[in-house]
């Protein structure tokens, strides 16, 4: 028997973010590849202790079905983490997800009808792709630069496409190329969408993972008409196996969301949204950033200084202020398949350029990850992927 999938399912059998995560695993492999953050820095002993907590005060709750808005208490805390972030917010425009990610899925399908128009920087998240594209949506990209995405090319693509349904960005550090986008612009961005009644999506999860530079508010706090949904995640902040997420939105939005919601999972899982809302009450959350910050700009500058020694002159990379990547991008035409497939076969890996674009890919640009690796890994990585571009360019 044959099964006739939907349109949602992807046509080939390719899939880039299980790529990453099986090069991730092989242990003769150097992965630049992953968004992992660092494992020896999850809280475990803190994680278990307020496991416990929660099961000695709410063992038959927590184990129970619950609302799809997720657990008030938590909800009131990541408001006032939100409050910290220059978003005046409260509970009531807070929903919890299963990891960003759901949030992402959960938006789109809120918003997408097959052949809509959703603008996206470009290059851009590359599992936002595939799942804007589950929905039919029409993918557009906007130009970026190493302040993020041009608002004069933002404003021609809102003249060319007036029926875009939203806009999707990663404002800081973003995923792939490490960039943030500035205040200026995000306020820009907001005027500029308001005026042609198209919403934004901000999706923010590296935002609490700044090591360098001045601080910017969300895209959520220059948004005074209810047109940002914001989505963040505990997963770079404590640990990503959690699976908490949130989206801070007008309350009218969050109650076609939880229909939706309810279609998908009844609820995020209780338990662990216990844990985390303890682990809150009783730990220094801001104090367990600053040693995760510590050790991610350690391993920034290190590949950052790598790469300015090993890779050739001519060849360019992002600068990030926080989160966990790199943008590179080799000149002269170097197909990025080609390179990150030579680089695996040099038991190093990277994510091609190709797979974060909306059309057609920027040669020779490839992503690096610096969290997840340890700083004799991070040297010898650089090494070989150098060693690759510079065979590559003599072809």
């Amino acid at each position: 028997m044959s099964f006739h999938y939907s349109n949602c399912v992807p046509k080939g059998d390719s899939n880039a973010t299980e790529d990453i995560l099986k090069a991730a695993a092989n242990p003769k492999v150097i992965s630049f590849a992953g968004g992992l953050p660092a494992p020896e820095l999850f809280p475990v002993a803190a994680v278990k202790k307020a496991t416990d907590k929660v099961f000695d005060q709410f063992g038959q709750q927590v184990l129970q079905y619950a609302g799809a808005l997720g657990y008030s208490k938590l909800r009131e805390q990541i408001a006032a983490i939100m409050k910290t972030r220059q978003v005046n917010t409260t509970a009531d425009h807070i929903a919890i997800a299963t990891g960003s990610q759901q949030a992402i899925d959960l938006v789109a399908k809120m918003l997408i009808n097959p052949g809509d128009v959703v603008l996206v920087e470009d290059p851009t998240y590359l599992a936002a792709l595939d799942v804007f594209r589950s929905y039919g949506a029409h993918l557009i990209g906007v130009e970026m630069d190493d302040d993020g995405m041009r608002m004069d090319d933002l404003q021609q693509k809102l003249a060319d496409y007036p029926e875009a349904k939203f806009i999707y960005t990663v404002p800081n550090f973003q995923n792939p190329t490490g960039r943030t986008m500035t205040a200026a612009r995000r306020q820009e961005m907001v005027k500029l969408t308001h005026a042609a009644g198209v919403p934004i999506v901000e999706d923010d999860p590296y935002g609490a993972i700044r090591y360098a530079g001045e601080t910017v508010p969300p895209i959520k706090h220059f948004d005074h008409h209810g047109e940002v949904v914001s989505i963040s995640s505990f997963s770079k902040m404590l640990a990503p196996g959690l699976r908490i997420g949130w989206l801070t939105a007008d309350p009218a939005f969050l109650q076609k969301y939880t229909l939706l919601k309810q279609n998908a999972d009844l609820h995020t899982d209780n338990l662990t949204q216990y844990i985390i809302s303890q682990f809150l009450m009783d730990e220094d959350l801001p104090a367990h950033i600053k040693k995760i910050t510590d050790v991610y700009e350690h391993r920034a500058k290190l590949m950052l200084a790598e790469i300015d020694h090993e890779f050739p002159a001519d060849v360019y990379h992002s600068q990030p202020e926080g989160g966990m990547f790199i943008w590179v991008q080799v000149p002269g035409g170097i197909d990025s398949d080609e390179l990150a497939k030579r680089c695996l076969e040099a038991n190093v890996a990277v994510v091609p350029g190709s797979a974060f674009y909306s059309g057609k890919a920027e040669p020779g640009t490839f992503r690096l990850n610096f969290s997840n690796m340890n700083d004799d890994q991070i040297k010898v990585g650089i090494k070989r992927i150098a060693k690759v571009i510079n065979e590559l360019g003599t072809n």
